[in-house]
C-alpha cells in the first residue's frame, strides 16, 4: 500500500510492505529513536505519539498511520532544543544504559494531570530493567539530581554530572547496535532454525525448498561451518571455559540449539526460509536433572570431549571443588547451636531491553567489520579470528552504546554466525536475536541446589560452615567453571570460621545453557548462607545484625574459603562491612515509613550481608590513551564498553579531574578494536577499578608532560592486580498477607561500601537498579523449563519488575577510600544484587515464623509457608538435598 504519513513533522509518502507494524516502517524511514525491545507489544521500547496518543508501534499496523501524525522521540525535541520532558530526564538522571527512554519519554510527555497522580498505572507499558524507577518517577515529577551545567576545573570528581550522552540519549538520538544504515551497502537478514528435540545427533538436512525461495542467498548448516571448538563464554585467558560448542553443531544437546541458519534480503524471507528446512536427527536419551546427570550410566553430553578442560566428561562434570580446612564435624559435634538446610534458586533471564544483535561487512580494506551489543569486544575479536583463522588484525570488533548486558552479553551469541555468513556471500549480514530467541538461546543464570550447614558456640561464635552445592549450567559449559569458583568464594570468605568445607560441582543437562549473570554466583550461594546465618542467630537468641557484627571479616583478615592463601585479594582500611550493617540497623529503625501493614496481614524485618571482590581473579587488563588537541579539548581512548554501567561518565570525570578542566573538555572514544588500546571487558564490575585507574594514570601522566612541554599523548595500563573487596547490606521491612501469599514491602534499605563515590547519583542509581533487579528474581521472576523446553518464551509470560512493583529504596554509603581504584573508588555494578533476595527471605521468615527454601518466593510459595502444615507441604520438601561422600 501507499502509506501517507507525518513523521516528526516531515511528510512521508511511500510503500510499506503488507502487514507491516509501524515499528519496522520508521525504522525503515531511519527513524532509529523507536526501538526493538519485545516486538510484542510488553515493554514499551517502541512507544511513539499517534495523532498525539502514545502507542506502542511494534503492534500497531502500519496502515493505521496513514493520513495520520506520527511523532518519535526525536520528534519531541532534539539535543540543541529538547522537550521539557527530555530535559526533565535528563536534570533526574533519569536512565542509565537508556534504551528505554526514548519509549519512556515519549509516554511520560503527554500524561494528564490525573494520570500523574497514579503513575504505576500509568507507566505500566514502559519497562525499565537498569534504573529501579526512582529516578525516571523524579524525572517526571520535576526532581533535578543531577548536573547540567559543565562543572569546571576542581569540581568534577564527586558531583553528580550528567553523562556525556545524556541529551542523545532522551531524544533518541544516541546510537544502538543497529541504529545506523553502515556501512552503506544493501544489507542481508540472518534468520536460525532450532532444534525441535534436546539430545539427537542429525542425520540429513534437506535445504532445497529453503534455497528456492526468490531473495534468499545461503542457508547454513554444520557442513558449511569450521569445526572448531570454541566456548561462547568469554575470559581473559581463554582456557577459563571448556572447549565444547561449535558455530554449527551436528549434535543438538538443547532444545532451541542453532541448527542451521538462512542469510536473505529481509528478515521475514529469512524466517519463512527457515521453515522450509528439514531436518532428521536420531534421537538421543536426555537429561534435565543434574543429580541424575552426574549419575553413573547418565547420557554423556559431551563425553567425547577429553581434551576440552572438562573435569569429568564420564560424569557430565564440567568443575568441581572438594575441600576442607580445619574439621566441619568436629566442630558441628561440639557446636551449641547447628542449622542445615537446603536451598534452591531458579533460571533467570537478563532481560536486557537491547537484544543480542550483530551487523557484520568486510570494508575496502579487507578488514572483517562486527558492529555487535557485547560487553566485550577484544575478546570477541580474538576468538573469532581463532575459529575462522584470520588474522586479528584483519578483524574489527566495535560497540556503540549497548542496551543493558548485566553479564549476558560476556557471550559470543550472534558474531559467529554473521562472519560465518558476510564470508560466505561477501555482503554485510545482519543477525538480531528476537525477544523470545534471548529466552530459548541466550544463557540464563544458573540454578543452584545449595546446602548449608553451619555451627556455633553459645556466645554467638561461628565455629563450622559447609556448603554443598550442585550447579545446572545446562547444555554447554560457558563461564560452568569460573560461576560455581566464584560463587563459593566471597560467599564464604566474608565470614571468619576455622572449620569450613565446600562440596560443589558443575554439572552439564540438556536444558538451555546457563551463563554470566549480575553476581556471578554469588547470589545463589548467599541467598543460601545468609539464610541459614539468620536461622542460627535466631536459635541462639542473637540479633541477626549482631551476630553477623560479630563473626564477619574486620580489616586485616585474610579472606579465606578452603585454602590458606587469600592469593592476591585482602581487606584492608576503614571497616566498610561493620559501616554498612550500622546504616542499615539505624534505617530500619527509624520510625515511620512510607507505607504501614494492612490490618491482618504479619510483619517482618530481614538483613542479609554480601562481600564481592572488586576485580575478577587471574588478571584483568585496560590500556588507555590520552590526548591533547589544538583546541584545548582531550581525548580519551579505552576498550570499555557502555551498557548502562556509567563507566564513560566516570572515565571523562576521571580524566578531566587528572587535567584540571571541565568534563565538557574531555571525548571518550571506546569499545573499538580498531583504536589501539585493549580491555578484558567491561564485565566483573571493572569499568572504574581497572580501565578507569587506566584513564586516570595516562591523563595524569599526561598533564604533568603538558605542564613541562612534553608529549601531548599517554598511554597508562593496569592489569587487575592486586584486588580488594567491597561490601553491600540489604534491609527490608515488610508485610505478608497469610491469606493470599502477597508480600508488600513497605521500607527497603541498601548500604554499599563503594569507596569514594565519584558520582553519587549514578551510582545510587546503580543500586537501585540491581535492588530492582534482585526483587524480581526473589519474588517473581522464573524461565519455567519442562523436559529442557522453555515454555516462557515471551516477556508477557515472564515476569519483570514493572513502575509500580518497585519501592524506592533508601541508599546509603559507608565512609571508606581504597588504596587501590582511581581516587579510592570501589566497583559496585553488579555488588547490590547479591544480598537481596536472603534478606527478603528472612523477612518472611521473622513475618510468618516459617523460613523459606526457594527462589523464587511467589504468592502461591508464601501462601504455603502460611498455612499451619506449611512444614510439611512446603518448599522444604520440594528442594532435593546436596549432598557429597567424602
Amino acid at each position: 500500500m501507499i502509506l501517507r504519513v507525518t513523521v516528526d513533522g516531515v511528510p512521508v509518502e511511500t510503500q510499506a510492505r503488507p502487514g507491516q507494524v509501524l515499528r519496522t516502517f520508521l525504522r525503515d524511514q531511519g527513524r532509529f529513536a523507536v526501538k526493538k525491545g519485545c516486538d510484542a507489544g510488553d515493554c514499551g521500547a517502541c512507544t511513539v505519539l499517534l495523532d498525539g496518543s502514545p502507542v506502542h508501534s511494534c503492534i500497531t499496523p502500519v496502515h493505521r498511520a496513514d493520513g495520520a501524525e506520527v511523532t518519535t522521540a526525536a520528534g519531541l525535541g532534539t539535543p540543541e532544543d529538547p522537550h521539557p520532558m527530555q530535559q526533565a530526564f535528563v536534570r533526574a538522571g533519569g536512565f542509565q544504559c537508556g534504551f528505554c527512554t526514548a519509549g519512556m519519554v515519549v509516554t511520560a510527555s503527554c500524561l494528564t494531570e490525573e494520570q500523574l497522580q497514579d503513575l504505576p498505572r500509568s507507566m505500566k507499558g514502559n519497562l525499565c530493567r537498569c534504573t529501579g524507577y526512582r529516578a525516571i518517577a523524579d524525572a517526571i515529577g520535576g526532581q533535578v539530581n543531577v548536573r547540567c551545567e559543565a562543572a569546571g576545573s576542581g569540581q568534577v570528581v564527586g558531583t553528580s554530572v550528567m553523562p556525556p550522552a545524556a541529551w542523545r540519549v532522551v531524544t533518541g538520538t544516541e546510537q544502538y547496535t543497529l541504529d545506523t544504515t553502515e556501512p552503506g551497502r544493501p544489507l542481508l537478514h540472518l534468520a536460525v532454525l532450532g532444534a525441535t528435540v534436546p539430545h539427537a545427533r542429525i542425520t540429513a538436512i534437506d535445504t532445497t525448498a529453503a534455497e528456492a525461495l526468490e531473495g534468499v542467498r545461503a542457508v547454513l548448516t554444520h557442513r558449511d561451518a569450521p569445526q572448531v571448538l570454541f566456548s561462547t563464554g568469554r575470559h581473559e585467558s581463554r582456557t577459563d571455559d571448556p572447549d565444547d560448542t561449535m558455530v554449527l553443531d551436528p549434535v543438538v544437546r538443547f532444545h532451541g540449539q542453532r541448527v542451521a541458519a538462512v542469510v536473505a534480503d529481509t528478515v521475514d524471507l529469512a524466517q519463512r526460509a527457515v521453515e522450509l528446512i528439514k531436518v532428521s536427527y536420531e534421537e538421543l536419551p536426555a537429561v534435565f536433572d543434574p543429580q541424575a546427570a552426574r549419575t553413573p550410566g547418565a547420557p554423556l553430553l559431551h563425553g567425547e570431549k577429553d581434551q576440552a578442560r572438562i573435569a569429568e566428561p564420564d560424569r557430565n562434570v564440567v568443575a568441581a571443588l572438594h575441600a576442607e580446612r580445619g574439621d566441619v564435624a568436629a566442630a558441628v559435634a561440639a557446636a551449641d547451636a547447628v542449622v542445615t538446610g537446603n536451598w534452591a534458586t531458579a533460571r533467570v533471564a537478563h532481560v536486557a531491553l537491547e537484544t543480542h544483535a550483530t551487523r557484520g561487512w568486510v570494508d575496502d580494506e579487507g578488514v572483517l567489520n562486527l558492529r555487535t551489543s557485547s560487553q566485550v569486544p577484544y575478546l570477541i575479536r580474538d576468538e573469532i579470528a581463532r575459529v575462522f583463522d584470520l588474522e586479528p588484525d584483519k578483524v574489527r570488533v566495535f560497540t556503540a552504546r549497548v542496551g543493558g548486558g548485566f553479564g549476558g552479553k560476556q557471550e559470543m551469541l550472534t558474531e559467529d554466525l554473521v562472519t560465518l555468513a558476510v564470508l560466505r556471500t561477501g555482503q554485510p549480514v545482519q543477525y538480531e536475536f528476537t525477544r523470545s530467541e534471548e529466552f530459548l538461546r541466550a544463557p540464563l543464570r544458573h540454578p543452584m541446589r545449595v546446602g548449608v550447614t553451619a555451627a556455633a558456640t553459645a556466645d554467638g561464635q561461628l565455629t563450622a560452615l559447609a556448603v554443598n552445592e550442585l550447579m545446572d549450567t545446562g547444555a554447554y559449559g560457558n563461564h560452568g567453571a569460573g560461576v560455581m569458583f566464584h560463587s563459593v568464594h566471597e560467599s564464604v570468605a566474608v565470614y571468619r570460621c576455622a572449620n569450613v568445607s565446600i562440596d560443589a560441582e558443575s554439572v552439564y543437562t540438556n536444558n538451555p545453557p546457563s551463563g554470566a549473570f549480575r553476581g556471578y554466583g554469588l547470589g545463589q550461594v548467599i541467598f543460601a548462607i545468609e539464610s541459614a546465618i539468620d536461622e542460627l542467630a535466631r536459635k541462639l537468641d542473637l540479633d541477626p545484625i549482631e551476630f553477623r557484627r560479630r563473626n564477619a571479616v574486620r580489616p586485616g583478615d585474610p579472606l579465606v574459603t578452603v585454602e590458606d592463601d587469600p592469593g592476591d585479594v585482602g581487606y584492608d582500611g576503614e571497616d566498610g562491612l561493620g559501616q554498612c550493617l550500622e546504616l542499615v540497623e539505624k534505617a530500619l529503625r527509624k520510625p515511620g515509613g512510607r507505607l504501614r501493614a494492612p490490618a491482618g496481614w504479619k510483619r517482618g524485618r530481614g538483613v542479609a550481608l554480601s562481600m564481592i571482590a572488586t576485580i575478577p581473579p587471574r588478571g584483568h587488563h585496560a590500556t588507555a590513551a590520552v590526548e591533547a588537541l589544538d583546541d584545548g579539548s582531550f581525548v580519551v581512548e579505552v576498550g570499555t564498553a557502555e551498557f548502562g554501567n556509567g563507566t564513560t561518565t566516570v572515565h571523562t570525570q576521571l580524566a578531566a579531574q587528572a587535567l584540571g578542566v571541565g568534563v565538557d573538555r574531555v571525548k571518550i572514544k571506546q569499545s573499538d578494536t580498531a583504536l589501539g588500546t585493549y580491555d578484558t571487558g567491561a564485565y566483573g564490575s571493572t569499568g572504574t577499578v581497572v580501565a578507569g585507574r587506566a584513564v586516570f594514570a595516562a591523563a595524569s601522566a599526561l598533564a604533568e608532560q603538558l605542564a613541562a612541554g612534553g608529549e601531548r599523548r599517554a598511554v597508562a595500563s593496569h592489569d587487575g592486580t592486586p584486588r580488594t573487596v567491597a561490601f553491600n547490606v540489604h534491609g527490608f521491612d515488610i508485610a505478608v498477607n497469610p491469606g493470599t501469599g502477597e508480600v508488600r514491602i513497605l521500607r527497603s534499605v541498601h548500604a554499599a561500601d563503594a569507596g569514594t563515590v565519584l558520582n553519587p547519583e549514578q551510582l545510587r542509581g546503580q543500586i537501585e537498579g540491581g535492588v530492582g533487579q534482585a526483587i524480581g528474581s526473589s519474588l517473581y521472576e522464573i524461565v519455567q523449563v519442562v523436559d529442557g523446553e522453555v515454555t516462557t518464551s515471551t516477556l508477557r509470560n515472564y515476569r519483570t519488575p514493572k513502575f509500580g512493583d518497585l519501592p524506592r529504596t533508601e541508599v546509603y554509603f559507608a565512609d571508606t577510600h581504597s588504596p587501590l581504584g582511581p581516587l579510592g573508588a570501589k566497583s559496585m555494578s553488579e555488588a547490590p544484587y547479591n544480598p537481596v533476595a536472603p534478606a527478603m527471605a528472612n523477612a518472611i521468615r521473622d513475618a510468618l515464623g516459617v523460613r523459606p527454601f526457594e527462589l523464587p518466593m511467589s504468592r502461591d510459595r508464601v501462601w504455603r509457608l502460611a498455612q499451619p502444615d506449611a512444614w510439611h507441604m512446603g518448599p522444604m520438601a520440594t528442594v532435593p538435598s546436596v549432598h557429597f561422600e567424602r
